[in-house]
């Protein structure tokens, strides 16, 4: 069996993702599919690390148009994904692989406060790493975290779980006639507005040389799959 392409990434995985159907909460069935095939991707010896988002709890950017300021809202929805990543963790931990969550707002009691060197060594040890609490400001988003943390882990590439099978010239959902594309820049898609990344996070990739796999997380042992090289998939850069 072929080496994996990529020995090192970041999964970013929404919060959307974790409620399945049911589009608020968490979804067990969905949250222990996705962990089992986050622990069969670690056993093939690559090195994990996922940024979870909160968007099936708490939009910051949603919420902040209720009279709340964007930082405070923002800071809500950073609390979101510690909740996502503590419930993903325990997921994982029980499909047999070994977990930590470090989040980037610090609150010790609940798991530990991420430190660079700290989670290398987590990921040497081979545990998969579940970075939560975005960056630790407002107004970044949790794609944003993706790539900066996949560029202080040294990794080969993120892996964009999405509800679609790659990145399209538009919503292909609402539009029949939208192109799918199976490779593209990360210029390319900043000048094109595609939604499937901000623009932030796109730019922090193009500089940093960091490709972006985008794939849908429902598809059957989805992270596997790309790991393999045989997933259906976009690559952004690389």
């Amino acid at each position: 069996m072929p080496e994996p392409p990529y020995r090192r990434v970041i999964v970013k995985v929404s919060g959307e993702a974790l409620a399945g159907s049911e589009g608020y909460g968490v979804n067990q069935p969905t949250i222990d599919r996705i962990a089992a095939d986050l622990a069969r991707s670690r056993a093939l010896g690559v090195a994990l690390g996922v940024v979870v988002g909160g968007g099936n709890i708490l939009r910051g950017v949603a919420v902040s148009g209720a009279g709340l300021p964007r930082a405070t809202a923002d800071a809500m929805g950073m609390l979101a994904t510690v909740v996502n990543a503590l419930v993903l963790e325990a997921a994982i931990e029980r499909a047999g692989a070994s977990a930590r969550t470090m989040s980037a707002l610090a609150m010790p009691q609940v798991c530990e406060t991420y430190e660079r060197q700290r989670a290398l060594r987590h990921v040497a040890d081979g545990r998969i790493v579940l970075f939560a609490g975005g960056t630790g400001n407002p107004f970044f988003t949790t794609d944003t975290t993706a790539v900066l943390r996949a560029v202080e882990m040294g990794c080969d590439a993120v892996l964009k779980a999405t509800n679609v099978d790659g990145v399209y010239s538009a919503d292909p959902k609402q539009d029949r006639n939208a192109h799918r594309f199976d490779r593209l820049s990360h210029q390319a898609a900043i000048d094109a507005n595609l939604k499937v990344m901000d623009a932030t996070a796109f730019a922090l990739a193009r500089e940093n040389l960091m490709p972006i796999i985008v794939f849908s997380i429902a598809a059957p042992d989805a992270i596997e799959a790309v790991l393999r090289g045989k997933g259906r998939a976009t690559i952004v850069g690389g």
